[in-house]
């Protein structure tokens, strides 16, 4: 009997048949692997720069070893006309910013940063402007009331080896003003390079209050810029948020206090960066001013929060011998996350020390109140005619981005005007106009608080936030026609400005553009709130 073989292996099953897979599944497998591969990426981008924008912290890391340094008052002459004529050039040089070794900055009548201007209201002032640089640069008088051909925004460009030389009546309360150049796109590079000054303004109203006045004594101008620097001390080009904070171009500043009380005149300078200035032992800071000027009444407060472009002046206390640091606090920006991050929301930065001498001159109480009435500039809410909607989001105003040729909203001479800003993003953006100060009438349809209840011409802006601002344009119509001249509104962070976040406006008779020369502005213009005289 012979016996079966075994197979030696056992028996391969038949192949079962292939489904075909619809082009439905198909589709289906392909969009969610795509879907998984691009959510990947934006996981690890958000990573990436989650981390890149990690909080930076100097307390008790900077060594205040240095000296303030103060910018020098502009030397000035009085011409035959009556004119206060002033001299700035815009040139290269080198600074020792803090690193290991110098770094190429630029700088107005030096190496960096430039002279503090100043002069009175009624003033006629002209300021010769010469271009050193091998760039073509601007310099735009922020916050000043005057002609659009005298503002130095992208219109008014100064080529390497030129000269321009503007000339306004000044017209306006005492304020703390400054210069900086507005070249389209390139902004925010001639600004970190150095390029910005305070412009001081006088007036009999501020004169006549007991405040402190004696110029880098016990009235200090305070210029805050923060820069990213190499190992060698070169600066970082194209770095929107710096770990390294200069104040007037000083890194480790100590400010020697001789008197009980000393008025800082705070200037954030800085590109991208939001400070929350405040003292390190948390003792009051007494906010007088804003960007247009005085407030009504003085404010006590522990903290002033200052956008790029925004100014405020403050009076601290002193006690003989005491040191006290101005520190930049972290979480004053709402939104959280990754908008917070970008613009320093979460840092905590050691800005200034102050050191008080053993004796002390006395200084007067702060003087309360301060002004009356601020609605001689801004205007009356009752009197205003139109209402106007700007929508900020990514790099766009009510979605369009700056175009050189495009004139966006026409403005009647001697219009009041609330404008409602809106801030439709997911990241905070600031909002300032040319050539008006307006006042703040609600945030969020809330009352705004009395850190502005002054006159501003620059306000921030958190995502979701609405603001409603009122102006007066009570002069300097250009001729009916002409959009050659017109003044800007923009985003002040700097690269938001130079990547289009900024728009265009006149100001014409009877806000109306006549003749040659409009193109499509008046259609832009009646898309956002110019729908007639009175219209609210």
């Amino acid at each position: 009997m012979t016996t079966p073989t075994r197979p030696p292996y056992p028996p391969v099953p038949p192949a079962p048949r292939r489904r075909r897979r619809s082009p439905a599944r198909v589709l289906l497998a392909v969009t969610a692997a795509v879907v998984g591969f691009v959510l990947l990426l934006v996981g690890g981008g958000l990573a990436v720069a989650w981390f890149a924008l990690r909080p930076i912290d100097t307390v008790g890391e900077v060594e205040f070893d240095r000296a303030l340094a103060v910018p020098p008052l502009a030397e000035s002459r009085v011409d035959e006309q009556g004119r206060r004529v002033f001299s700035l050039t815009a040139q290269e040089g080198r600074s020792d910013l803090g690193g290991s070794g110098t770094a190429a900055t630029w700088g107005f009548n030096g190496a960096h940063l430039g002279p503090t201007l100043r002069a009175g209201r009624g003033e006629q002032v002209r300021v010769e402007v010469d271009n050193e640089l091998p760039k073509t640069t601007s310099v735009h008088w922020h916050g000043m009331h005057l002609p659009a051909a005298m503002d130095g925004g992208p219109h008014q460009p100064v080529e390497p080896g030129g000269t321009w030389t503007p000339e306004w009546t000044v017209d306006q309360p005492a304020a703390t003003l400054w210069y900086h150049p507005h070249p389209h796109g390139e902004t925010a590079d001639h600004v970190a390079r150095g390029l910005a000054g305070m412009f001081i303004l006088d007036d009999p109203v501020e004169q006549a209050l007991d405040l402190p006045r004696e110029y880098g004594v016990d009235d200090v101008p305070v210029i805050v810029q923060d820069v990213s620097l190499e190992d060698s001390g070169r600066l970082e080009e194209g770095r929107d948020r710096g770990s390294t904070v200069l104040v007037n171009g000083t890194v480790g500043p100590y400010l020697e206090v001789t008197t009980e009380r000393v008025r800082l005149r705070l200037l954030n300078a800085s590109i991208h960066r939001t400070y929350a200035f405040g003292l390190d032992d948390g003792s009051p800071l007494v906010q007088i001013a804003s960007d247009g000027g005085l407030l009504p009444e003085p404010h006590r407060t522990d903290a002033v929060l200052l956008s790029p472009g925004e100014r405020a002046e403050v009076v601290v206390t002193m006690q003989p011998g005491e040191t006290r640091v101005l520190r930049s606090q972290p979480g004053h920006v709402s939104g959280g996350g990754l908008s917070d991050r970008q613009v320093g929301g979460a840092d905590r930065l050691d800005v200034m020390q102050l050191r008080a001498a053993a004796e002390l001159q006395p200084s007067p109480e702060v003087p309360d109140p301060l002004v009356p009435d601020i609605a001689d500039h801004a205007g009356d809410e009752a009197d205003a005619v139109r209402t106007r909607s700007f929508e900020l989001q990514g790099r766009q105003i009510n979605g369009k981005r700056m175009d050189m040729e495009r004139i966006d909203e026409v403005v009647g001479l001697g219009d009041t005007e609330v404008w409602e800003v809106r801030n439709a993003g997911g990241e905070p953006h600031s909002f300032h106009v040319h050539d008006v100060q307006f006042h703040v009438l609600g945030v969020d349809g809330r009352e705004p608080g009395p850190g502005l209840a002054g006159l501003k011409d620059t306000v921030l802006l958190a995502p979701g936030s609405t603001m409603r601002l009122l102006m007066t344009f009570r002069d300097h119509a250009g001729p009916a026609g002409d959009t050659s001249v017109p003044y800007m509104y923009h985003c002040h962070l700097l690269r938001h400005e130079d990547e289009g976040m900024m728009g265009q406006f006149v100001v014409a008779e009877d806000g109306e553009l006549a003749g040659p020369g409009t193109g499509g502005a008046a259609g832009a213009a009646t898309g956002h709130g110019q729908h007639g005289r009175h219209d609210h």
